[in-house]
């Protein structure tokens, strides 16, 4: 007997509408498909957010300049620890959808995961990061910037789905917000 909440026999994202959205978004993005420099870009985007690399490099730098400094990176590097842990195991595990065809050689490298395509993990972890990290920052476009270049890439890469990527960023917004009040609670009340 299935799970009560398994969506893996639902097709709830095999949906025509769903269907017809990924190929036209696909056809966009194939246009630009084979630019070196795109290709090298993209790709690069894709592998430096492996795990959330990028997003905790970030957290820890100012670590570097300002050693009070420190709470703020455990705590979100706790937090996309956990946003991670959630979305690759239960999130993924709900949805079971299949990863977009690539038949080709790819042209850089490019470490392929055995989850569930939807939702983007990658895409998840970026806009929860972007949250965290510009928190209380003037300048918040560069990290938001960042995230949006490392979610497209994964179109790109066909890796996933544009909307795995969308389902992602919703994801990712929601677990982002909420934990921002916790990161406020904890680094600021000092």
């Amino acid at each position: 007997m299935p799970w009560p909440c398994d969506t893996s026999d639902m097709g709830v994202l095999d949906h025509p509408l769903i269907t017809a959205f990924d190929r036209r978004i696909d056809a966009l993005v194939e246009r630009r498909r084979g630019n070196r420099l795109v290709d090298r870009a993209f790709y690069a985007a894709s592998e430096a957010a492996n795990h959330s690399m990028v997003w905790h490099a970030l957290a820890w730098a100012p670590v570097l300049g300002d050693r009070a400094r420190w709470r703020r990176a455990v705590v979100v590097s706790t937090i996309l620890g956990i946003e991670s842990g959630l979305v690759n195991g239960p999130v993924k595990m709900l949805f079971r959808r299949e990863r977009p065809e690539h038949v080709d050689a790819r042209p850089h490298r490019l470490r392929t995961p055995r989850t569930s395509s939807f939702p983007s993990g990658h895409a998840t972890s970026a806009m929860c990061a972007a949250i965290l990290l510009s928190d209380g920052r003037k300048r918040r476009w560069g990290i938001f910037a960042l995230a949006g270049a490392v979610a497209s890439s994964r179109v790109y890469v066909r890796i996933h789905h544009a909307s795995d990527v969308i389902g992602g960023l919703v994801f990712g917004t929601g677990f982002g917000l909420l934990a921002r009040r916790a990161l406020r609670r904890c680094c600021t009340s000092r």
